[in-house]
């Protein structure tokens, strides 16, 4: 039987170290203001209207936020816990970021994907040099949970259930409230819940005015049925093109971590996602993958599932578009009106 280990939230101090410490690897990402122009039956007086910005992750090395964990992670382990080499259980994009920063450091890496996984992510992390292991989704989850899996060696980086990781998420935080110190909101995917975990740690320091949403689609909304069952549940999950966020469970790891923290849940639909993807290809230039584009969703007409705090009226949010590893035909496609 695995012991499951409890994980605290990063402090302020930590998530600043943790910037100092991944300087030169991830980067300091831009925050643009998306301008919206809503068709006639949505169109808001503009006194209702929402100013929306976009964090965008998808600028990062590897097209994703998830360099900035891995980064900081890996930055925090000594040489004799690399020497064996480092492993993740990830979709695809905390693969990467795992993967860039081994062969930085010259250290092996193998990583455990989902079947799911999109081409996209794998071919990418097997040119970073990485071993891709592919197995069952619920192989794959409980690799996460339990940290092990068969045949895996070495410092184990988790996706999102660790403090350095979660540290280094946290300098989207700081970021974001030294460019917009006056957002009301900020939209965040929930995943494993290290993103959203890991800005809310930061901003409820530096910006404690604004409120951290957790976004989640309908097909696989474990949290926000968690929130109303006051206790981690199971869900229905049904698979879509949306693979970076949406299980049919919470971490227990991170479940502790959530009340106080994050101040509710927007729960998005697959059309509103797909409808979003393609405004940010068509009206912005930014490709998104699915859960990139789940935060877009939420700000442009989510339905609200607050558990603490006011609804989510804000007048100033902001969207983290988390990556924009997609697969150029699924990209193509939603343009084109042709994916379900």
């Amino acid at each position: 039987m695995t012991t499951r280990r409890a994980v605290r939230l990063p402090s302020l101090d930590e998530i600043r170290s943790a910037r100092e410490r991944i300087a030169g690897t991830a980067l300091r990402t831009p925050l643009v203001q998306f301008d919206v122009h809503f068709d006639r039956a949505d169109e808001r007086p503009p006194a209702n209207r929402r100013d929306v910005f976009l964090k965008l992750e998808t600028a990062q090395p590897v097209g994703s936020f998830k360099i900035r964990g891995a980064a900081s992670a890996m930055a925090n382990a000594s040489d004799t816990e690399l020497a064996a080499g480092v492993w993740t259980a990830s979709a695809g994009n905390m693969a990467q970021g795992v993967a860039w920063c081994a062969r930085e450091r010259r250290v092996a890496c193998r990583v455990v994907v989902p079947e799911h996984a999109p081409r996209t992510k794998t071919d990418a992390v097997r040119a970073l040099g990485a071993e891709v292991i592919s197995v069952p989704f619920e192989d794959w989850w409980q690799a996460m949970l339990t940290r092990t899996h068969p045949g895996m060696t070495g410092l184990m980086v988790h996706p999102f259930a660790d403090t350095s990781v979660m540290a280094g998420n946290g300098t989207i935080g700081l970021e974001l409230a030294e460019d917009a110190p006056d957002l009301d909101a900020v939209l965040v995917p929930w995943g494993g819940g290290g993103l959203a975990c890991g800005i809310a740690a930061a901003l409820r320091s530096v910006s404690p005015r604004t409120r951290v949403y957790a976004v989640e689609v309908e097909t696989a909304a474990p949290l926000t049925a968690s929130l109303a069952a006051g206790k981690p549940v199971l869900v229905q999950r049904t698979k879509t093109f949306i693979d970076g966020m949406g299980s049919d469970r919470l971490s227990d790891e991170m479940w502790p971590l959530v009340p106080g923290l994050i101040a509710g849940t927007v729960v998005v639909t697959v059309a509103q996602v797909r409808a979003a993807l393609r405004l940010l290809v068509e009206t912005a230039g930014v490709t998104a993958e699915g859960a990139g584009a789940a935060a877009v969703a939420a700000a442009l007409g989510g339905r609200l599932n607050g558990v603490a705090g006011p609804p989510l009226d804000a007048r100033r949010a902001a969207c983290v578009v988390s990556g924009g590893n997609i697969d150029a035909e699924i990209v193509e496609g939603i343009v084109r009106g042709e994916v379900g």
